[in-house]
């Protein structure tokens, strides 16, 4: 049975971002670190069309994760760092260029409506402003058998841990400190989480709860 995923790196004290946050620096003041043990992997820069890179325990969790999964939701600060009407968004094509990494349909939550984006590679962005249970079911029936992945950002994640709607959760610490930014729990209602997985990395530690 497909389940309903979310997947995000973290900081050691908890901040998916740091301060700051602008177009210019999406992830705010310092965050860019949060993503290094990724971008040096094998299974994260096949899909983003470049060669080489580290294989090991770490692009193994990667090349999992991407199997698994057969559409994406995300936030529109995730997908452009925009926030409002989409004729004034300078990014409005989204982060990855003409073929972006994903390969299947992702779901935008927003508040201003936009018809759907067709990419290269079989990506196709759809714009959905009716909440997060559309956006839901829209994504199980494009998944099909496969997983529905809750990409992020913080908010996004947010919403669909209160609504109950998550059977999984996997975090990617990094071993930095922000000190302020956004924090991935805030506003969260407590959870009952019980370890499944835990691999150590080089660089992170990988972490997968089932969300009960």
């Amino acid at each position: 049975m497909s389940k309903v995923k979310a997947d995000i790196t973290i900081s050691t004290d908890g901040y998916v971002a740091g301060p700051n946050q602008s177009p210019e620096d999406p992830l705010g003041q310092g965050a860019e670190e949060l993503h290094v043990w990724a971008l040096g992997l094998e299974a994260w820069r096949r899909p983003h069309g470049l060669e080489g890179g580290e294989t090991g325990v770490e692009s193994d969790l990667v090349d999992e994760s991407i199997a698994a999964n057969g559409a994406t939701i995300m936030g529109r600060r995730m997908y452009s760092g925009g926030s409002g009407p989409w004729d004034g968004d300078s990014n409005a094509r989204g982060w990855w260029g003409d073929e972006p990494p994903f390969h299947h349909q992702v779901f935008v939550l927003t508040h201003h409506e936009r018809e759907p984006l067709e990419m290269d590679g079989g990506t196709t962005f759809h714009f959905v402003t009716a909440g997060i249970e559309p956006a839901l079911d829209a994504a199980r029936a494009a998944a099909g058998d496969l997983d529905v992945l809750v990409a992020g950002g913080a908010q996004a994640i947010q919403q669909y841990l209160n609504a109950g709607l998550v059977d999984e959760l996997t975090l990617h610490i990094a071993p930095l400190m922000l000190g302020a930014g956004e924090l991935l729990f805030e506003g969260v209602e407590p959870l009952a989480l019980e370890p499944i997985l835990s691999v150590p990395g080089p660089i992170a530690t990988h972490l997968r709860y089932r969300v009960n």
